[in-house]
């Protein structure tokens, strides 16, 4: 159980890709603009795709995938996402007027897309993999996501700001070995921060002290322009966690 970052920043340019993540071969953790470095053949063999929330920089490039191999596979592509996030996807993405209903073609019988709703708390079981929805607290409704190899764990926070909920459920993860937390902002955008519902390295140091497990942290979804100067201000926080940056094409071995 593999997991490769495909992208990991707030935005673009450059070789700067928005947030998406690679479990083995088959299986996406959102599927942001990082999606746009696989080859075609690494497309086609994506079977799921597990999207935290609806916003531009997670699902951008779902549609694009659908329409570039869809066709080229024998079986639909499934979409997990909480009912909320899934009812956004189809009332403002494939509706026929930004792209069309992938869910209904070529047929509603045997589409290129299906969707699952997942719950909160809810475990997807892929092959032996372990994938649940653990909560999140962002401006549209959002969670984040648990991998569990049965031999060790990582959790990818999504979209968030400070969250309570997400410590109870983390702290009682006894494999844990990973955790993949957003920090969009610097200190001295914290307002932003907490208006967007995003974390800032303050925001981000009083979460640490709420995690009680021994696991690696790293950095995700830093804005474009201002990566050095939060990293900075992270680095400064007096954390016994260390977190450090998360970099495109890192790898995570979670069967080791």
């Amino acid at each position: 159980m593999k997991l490769r970052v495909l992208g990991c920043s707030g935005g673009i340019g450059g070789n700067l890709r928005t947030t998406s993540f690679l479990l083995d071969r088959d299986v996406l953790i959102d599927a942001g603009t990082g999606v746009g470095e696989l080859a075609l053949s690494e497309l086609v063999a994506i079977e799921h795709i597990f999207v935290t929330h609806s916003h531009l920089d997670h699902i951008a490039c779902i549609p694009l995938l659908l329409d570039s191999v869809g066709l080229l596979r024998d079986r639909p592509l499934t979409v997990y996402a909480s009912e909320e996030t899934l009812d956004i996807l189809k009332q403002h993405i494939f509706n026929w007027k930004i792209w069309p209903d992938f869910s209904v073609i070529p047929n509603a019988q045997h589409p290129v897309m299906r969707y699952q709703p997942i719950k909160l708390g809810e475990t997807v079981v892929l092959n032996g993999r372990k994938i649940t929805a653990i909560p999140a607290n962002h401006t549209v409704p959002a969670v984040g996501y648990h991998l569990d190899s049965g031999n060790a764990s990582l959790v990818f926070s999504g979209d968030t700001t400070t969250n309570d909920a997400l410590w109870k459920v983390v702290n009682e993860i006894k494999n844990l070995r990973y955790l993949v937390i957003e920090t969009a902002f610097p200190d001295s955008e914290k307002d932003l921060a907490i208006i967007s519902k995003h974390l800032c390295p303050c925001l981000l140091g009083e979460e640490l002290t709420k995690l009680k497990l021994d696991a690696e942290v790293f950095i995700t979804h830093l804005k474009p322009g201002e990566v050095e100067l939060t990293m900075r201000e992270i680095d400064n926080l007096a954390s016994g966690s260390h977190p450090v940056m998360l970099l495109n094409n890192q790898e995570f071995n979670l069967q080791e």
